[in-house]
């Protein structure tokens, strides 16, 4: 079946990109072929003066390349001529006989934007559905049809290279603003505009791409002359090296391949070709490659449990996800209870989403409070301009607040976020299950707290279950799905897929104390904190593991997290699994002298009276062990112990059937607490390394403390086996 289909509005050709059988548009070997056969045809149709370009799909005009055909590249010289054959065709469309018109409503993404940009004249649809974005640094790459030399050309050198540095999406007035789209208009009379202004194009009373970008003297000076784009190159380096410390090297590249189209546009192609074929062919960027294929496939599970043979059985619930999809529950109304950090990020995410929202806590003020706090979330937003003024009252008015169960006996869901106390939250369950429907979902937002505890106090444990948001809730993409032996399957498909609908990325794991995220990192924190003990400073500790690829060091961590909570959850890992995961002394000192952290502005860092960060506070180092004067700890040392202890750590959790897969435990650890991207996370970081040499390691660090660095017994046979847990070569998943 054809993916682009041609119709006649007398002079004007309408082309209908509608790709057979996908969700979305996106440019397949196949389609690239098609689409160059379709430029071929409208040269030589002399009745054909200008053309459309089009969406079938309702929300994407082009979301890029297919992703799937770079695995087929095993040499950067076949993705370098990739780019190079997106070139020429795009060099056809821009040159071509037929001037086009781009009518985009919708994502236009990558590849869909860099067709964008060659053709004739831009229309966008002023809708919350349309943005336009080059995302392709957030796969390790750069764009590679064009779009680091008709972009800066567009809108500017330093509008582009926001753009192509970031990835991030630009909302249609934002690119009207800078000039990458030439007209907005109303969804409903797109198609129609569209054609106009082909046939103006036709008539040459349009000319092609003309200039929409607003010149002043500020883009005269700092785009338009030499000496100025040398010094937003030359910032955008050094601001680039200091974001990414030179672990992703495609922003850089990125700015290269911009600088040299300044030398020309035959030299800017032959540059953008060349790093695009280095990059994909980097281990940088196949570990983000397999991140995105990593979320797209996690889009798709119903949550429903399998073994790791794809077989259904282990202690998680087992069913077909056809099952599970036949009584699955759309959940219209929630409850949350407590109005807190957390009750209330959970509200505002719900809300945003169509929820309507209760939510409860014990005191007038403390609703107040969370109410405020969702407002706050609400307005960031407007003032971001990612919402209308409509949408943000509309948001406002599904959330509402009570200091009692009025309003729950509705509520398709309800998500405890309450005291980190078994005893209240077994309170809060009765007194749930009192006034709610008996097909009501009770969910708990515990971080460490078995569910299998709390649901004792349920007289319906088969629909309980743990949803562990992660902080700050409407920032944070990951959501674990904590199941019992006892949890109805398709309690678990309605959790999944309402996690969905809030926006995050859901991995399911068994109920286990710390579930997977807390249980893996809490080893990572207590080794950090013994790295204090021995004599190391707070600022070495963060410092190193910063250089190693986390986005905070493990110290700030904890005093993002709060010391009371980190109190509370050692405590209880200290009672799980022994000495293994007890608090380090430095830890235990800091946190029973009742410093709180950020949120206390006392923690191992000092803050000002909003909250912000400082220096380390000096007389933390009072609390600390006596005896031990602090002195340089090599880097290397606390990279290797922390990493190590937390990589074993996760595959001691895929052993014990805890998480189902190590895609799964990937995906949590860096999406939950920022294990670095580039490295794929714990299991591919084994990959990379290889399992003898993690043994080995960790038998060298076990030999010199004894108890904590025992490997892990998978570990061993793999190493024994030259096992991995993901194939060398393929597809990522597989």
């Amino acid at each position: 079946m054809s993916a682009v289909t041609i119709e006649r509005h007398d002079e004007v050709a309408v082309l209908t990109f509608d790709l057979p059988g996908e969700s979305v548009n996106k440019f397949s070997r196949a389609v690239k072929d098609e689409f160059a056969a379709v430029l071929s045809q409208l040269d030589r149709d002399a009745n054909v003066k200008a053309a459309v370009l089009i969406s079938g799909k309702p929300d994407t005009f082009i979301a890029g390349a297919d992703i799937e055909e770079f695995l087929g590249w095993t040499t950067g010289a076949q993705a370098a001529a990739a780019s190079a054959e997106g070139h020429a065709m795009l060099e056809r469309l821009e040159d071509g006989r037929v001037p086009i018109v781009a009518a985009i409503h919708g994502a236009c993404l990558g590849g869909g934007l860099e067709v964008a940009l060659a053709c004739a004249y831009r229309i966008a649809t002023d809708h919350p559905k349309t943005v336009l974005a080059l995302p392709e640094v957030q796969l390790g790459l750069i764009p590679g049809a064009g779009g680091t030399q008709r972009l800066p050309r567009t809108v500017g050198l330093q509008a582009a290279l926001d753009m192509i540095l970031t990835g991030k999406n630009i909302r249609a007035r934002k690119a009207s603003q800078i000039g990458l789209v030439h007209e907005l208009v109303h969804p409903a009379i797109l198609r129609n505009i569209a054609i106009a202004r082909a046939r103006e194009l036709a008539a040459g009373s349009l000319k092609r791409n003309p200039q929409a970008r607003e010149r002043t003297a500020k883009t005269l000076l700092l785009d338009d002359n030499p000496v100025g784009r040398s010094l937003v190159l030359r910032q955008a380096r050094e601001l680039t090296l200091k974001k990414s410390r030179g672990h992703y090297p495609a922003p850089l590249a990125a700015i290269d391949a911009v600088a040299a189209g300044y030398h020309g546009t035959e030299k800017g192609y032959a540059e953008e070709a060349r790093i695009f074929g280095e990059l994909a062919s980097s281990p940088v960027s196949r570990e983000l490659i397999f991140l995105f294929f990593a979320t797209t496939a996690l889009k798709k599970d119903s949550g429903v449990a399998r073994s790791r043979d794809g077989h259904e059985g282990g202690d998680l619930p087992a069913g077909t996800p056809g099952q599970t999809q036949e009584t699955l529950t759309s959940i219209g109304k929630l409850g949350v209870l407590g109005a807190g950090f957390m009750g209330s990020g959970i509200a505002a995410v719900a809300a945003q989403s169509g929820v309507m929202v209760r939510m409860k806590d014990s005191e007038p003020d403390r609703v107040a409070k969370g109410l405020g706090a969702v407002r706050d979330i609400f307005q960031d937003r407007l003032t971001k301009r990612q919402i209308t003024r409509q949408q943000f009252d509309d948001q406002l008015l599904l959330v509402g607040g009570t200091t009692d169960y009025s309003g729950f006996a509705n509520a398709d869901l309800v998500i405890e976020a309450v005291f980190e106390d078994l005893t209240v939250k077994h309170r809060v369950v009765r007194e749930l299950e009192a006034v709610i429907g008996a097909d009501a979902i009770v969910a708990s937002n515990t971080s460490t707290i078995p569910i299998l505890r709390i649901a004792e106090a349920s007289q319906r444990p088969e629909r309980v279950l743990g949803m562990h948001f992660f902080s700050p809730v409407h920032k944070m993409p990951l959501l674990e799905i904590i199941v019992t032996s006892m949890t109805d399957p398709a309690v678990i498909a309605t959790a999944v897929a309402f996690g969905k609908r809030l926006g995050k990325t859901v991995i399911v794991v068994r109920d286990a104390p710390g579930f997977y995220v807390n249980r893996i990192l809490t080893p990572y924190l207590n080794e950090a904190g013994r790295f204090l003990d021995l004599g190391a400073t707070v600022d070495a500790v963060d410092n190193a593991m910063l250089a190693f690829g986390f986005p905070v060091g493990p110290i700030t961590l904890l005093d993002e997290v709060g010391l009371d909570i980190a109190g509370k959850s050692g405590a209880i890992f200290l009672e799980a699994f022994g000495e293994r995961m007890a608090p380090a002394q430095s830890l235990r000192a800091v946190v029973e002298a009742g410093r709180l952290g950020r949120k206390g502005k006392n923690g191992f860092y000092s803050y000002d009276a909003d909250g912000k960060k400082g220096d380390v506070d000096a007389s933390v180092y009072t609390l600390l062990p006596t005896g031990t004067t602090r002195h340089e700890v090599p880097a290397a040392d606390i990279q290797g112990r922390l990493s190590l202890v937390m990589v074993n750590e996760a595959v001691r959790c895929l052993e014990e059937g805890i998480i189902q897969s190590p895609r799964d435990g990937d995906i949590g650890a860096v999406f939950g607490f920022g294990f670095p991207p580039f490295r794929g996370g714990p299991f591919r970081y084994i990959d990379t390394l290889g399992a003898g040499a993690v043994v080995t390691q960790l038998e060298e660090i076990d030999a010199r403390y004894p108890g904590r660095f025992v490997a892990a017994e998978t570990l061993i046979r793999m190493a024994r086996r030259g096992e991995r847990f993901y194939p060398a070569t393929g597809h990522p998943l597989i």
